[in-house]
């Protein structure tokens, strides 16, 4: 198990490394200069050349790679070229409440994916199997942004049950939770009915079935645990996309995460953070996936010892 994990963190050093070289050229292939940007209209060539300087944008192009990639691995991200505050301060301070949106819309996902596509499988082909795969496949191809609105719409306008938008206790969040998590709660409810409809047919759920054990036991102790890989598989993925800035839902509920501090610098073309928020979310995904494998290797001991024999 730890040579599998090993394995799987130095498989991760040329993803990042790859990132850092990509956000690297992009950064000089944006039409304009950096610097004039940051000073604005009206600036002189004295100033200029000093934040040239500064800024290291003198040196040849791999003196300031190498920079740059110095900077990174002291968790340097640079400052931005708007506030002049340092990015990596500033993405430490929003993850915790990217943080919280993700684990809120996972929760969601979760539960109501699991228990749709649980209950879907008991009684497939049934009045109640149609109604939920109908609401999953609505879920699936509903757009994000759409359904964001008309929670905020309806919810949070016409029936001001809860805060339409804003950040703050967790009347805030419930909004946001269900419009990031709705499309995944979506996946997994089919994900978990095609599964479990594939595992009750084995003939070890017909001999537990054989035994008198309740139904309840059936399901969750001899069927659940044997599709949880492809579950841990969707979950951990989603779950990696959200820590990595949900820029739609952030900005349609106005909530001070990564994604919306992402989308922000875009607008405004601060490219320190740009290249920071980019850094970091790859880092968040790579991170999760890694979690993703740790997972596999518990529930599956095949993964461990494939671990090994690596």
């Amino acid at each position: 198990m730890v040579n599998f994990i090993v394995r799987r963190i130095l498989q991760t050093i040329p993803v990042l490394f790859g990132v850092i070289v990509i956000t690297f050229i992009l950064m000089y292939m944006v039409p304009g200069d950096p610097v004039v940007s940051m000073v604005g209209e009206r600036y002189d060539e004295e100033t200029i050349h000093k934040l040239r300087k500064e800024l290291h944008l003198d040196d040849s192009l791999p003196m300031q790679f190498v920079h740059y990639v110095s900077n990174v691995m002291r968790g340097d991200f640079g400052k931005s070229f708007i506030t002049g505050g340092s990015v990596s301060e500033e993405l430490l301070i929003k993850f915790p409440n990217t943080l919280i949106l993700a684990v809120a819309s996972m929760i969601v996902a979760i539960i109501t994916g699991l228990t749709m596509g649980i209950v879907s499988s008991l009684k497939p082909q049934s009045i109640l199997d149609k109604i939920t795969m109908f609401f999953a496949l609505a879920g699936i191809s509903a757009p994000v942004f759409w359904v964001g609105l008309m929670l905020i719409l309806f919810i949070g306008v016409f029936l001001q049950w809860l805060p339409p938008t804003g950040f703050g206790g967790i009347e805030h969040i419930i909004l946001p939770a269900i419009t990031l998590g709705l499309r995944s709660a979506a996946y997994l409810a089919r994900l978990t009915r095609a599964t479990m409809l594939d595992v009750l047919n084995q003939d070890y759920i017909r001999t537990a079935r054989m035994k008198m054990l309740p139904e309840w036991k059936v399901i969750l102790k001899h069927g659940f645990p044997n599709i949880l890989i492809p579950i841990i598989t969707v979950i951990g993925t989603d779950f990696g996309s959200y820590l990595s800035g949900a820029v739609l839902t952030e900005s349609i509920f106005g909530w001070p995460g990564i994604g919306r501090y992402a989308l922000e610098a875009i607008l405004k073309r601060d490219f320190p953070v740009i290249q920071g928020t980019v850094l970091f979310m790859a880092l968040m995904f790579i991170l999760a996936n890694l979690i993703v494998d740790i997972f596999y290797g518990i529930v599956d001991p095949r993964m461990r010892t494939e671990g090994k024999n690596g």
